[in-house]
């Protein structure tokens, strides 16, 4: 059943008003899998795709050292590898990788007006949004100073590299309890570190983290720093935070994963694109079309459920068939 059809809100002409901007075929805006992947598709099908990477060129998995569950890489392979190769493919079939971040859009007409860096504007008669979601952080210094050494924001992309070992999952909800029944399976303990006194998990999901011997939730604790000289190797919490019993506690650990959340970047675009309340994209089930015809969403913008890299350069094939086919229609 579709969730809405999809809407045409302009009358068929372009705006006599409209100067200075570059006129493009099809404009995908992202540099992650869903991205790169879109922009492969749309090359070969003569779409002349122009590509604005954002700041992140690359994407979320720029920040991933080693990459083992992506199909083709038998040995493995760095995120940033990975994504350069994405790119090179990208433009030995003519994509024009730009770039820049997309600071406002205008789908109310047609063609469609993106403006990047506040400055350049470019016209497109399709548009691919494929901007990725960011994970939320707690916002200490040693996230930033070991990512890639022990700080993860994703279980199933880089648990694997710590079987048999200790570590810890920050969160109370859905996504925490997932996160950390995952890596029990792979670790020899994890922790789960909740700030209240109870989980904000369903109650299937709680009765799955507690009834698993190796996860040891640690209530009203907050992690405030991590420590290791060549990589993560323990944390240090604070109990009952603010109370007569406050303590500082430590902890050793070999692997600290995130699980608050992500926040899709999707801001710019919700002036006329559908979101669901946690600001995901809403596309038409089985498709990557929006509510706006012509404008298209792939990857982890309007992924809450997966955020792997395989289905999101699921997702970019299937934007750029859409694009191809309407642009086609």
């Amino acid at each position: 059943m579709e969730l809405f059809k999809p809407m045409d809100l302009s009358d068929g002409k372009q705006d006599p008003e409209i100067k200075n901007v570059e006129k493009v075929k099809c404009l995908i805006i992202g540099s992650g899998p869903a991205g790169y992947t879109a922009a492969i598709y749309a090359a070969r099908a003569n779409l002349m795709p122009v590509l604005y990477t954002g700041m992140q060129m690359g994407g979320q998995l720029t920040t991933t050292t080693e990459v083992e569950n992506f199909p083709g890489y038998p040995d493995g392979i760095t995120g940033p590898e990975m994504m350069e190769q994405f790119k090179k493919q990208a433009e030995r079939f003519g994509t024009d990788v730009r770039f820049g971040l997309a600071t406002d859009a205008d789908f109310s007409g047609k063609p469609f007006i993106v403006t990047f860096d506040d400055n350049t504007r470019i016209s497109a008669d399709a548009v691919i949004i494929a901007t990725g979601a960011t994970a939320r952080y707690l916002g200490i210094e040693a996230e930033t100073k070991y990512a890639g050494m022990g700080v993860s924001a994703c279980a199933t992309c880089d648990g694997f590299f710590y079987r048999q070992k200790d570590v810890a999952v920050v969160g109370g909800g859905d996504t925490a309890a997932e996160e950390a029944t995952y890596l029990a399976g792979l670790c020899n303990k994890v922790y789960m570190i909740v700030r209240r006194n109870v989980l904000r998990a369903s109650k299937a999901m709680q009765d799955r983290v507690l009834k698993t011997p190796n996860i040891q939730v640690l209530w009203e604790h907050q992690a405030i720093d991590l420590f290791g000289d060549n990589g993560v190797e323990g944390a240090v919490l604070v109990k009952k935070k603010g109370t007569p019993e406050e303590e500082i506690v430590k902890i050793k650990i070999d692997g600290f994963f995130l699980a608050i959340g992500h926040t899709p970047n999707s801001d710019v675009f919700k002036k006329y694109i559908a979101t669901d309340p946690a600001g995901y994209i809403k596309t038409i089930p089985g498709t990557s079309k929006t509510n706006v015809e012509g404008v298209f969403a792939a990857g982890d913008v309007q992924d809450p459920h997966y955020r792997q890299a395989v289905t999101a350069a699921g997702s970019g094939c299937m934007a750029a068939i859409d694009a191809e086919r309407y642009l086609a229609g």
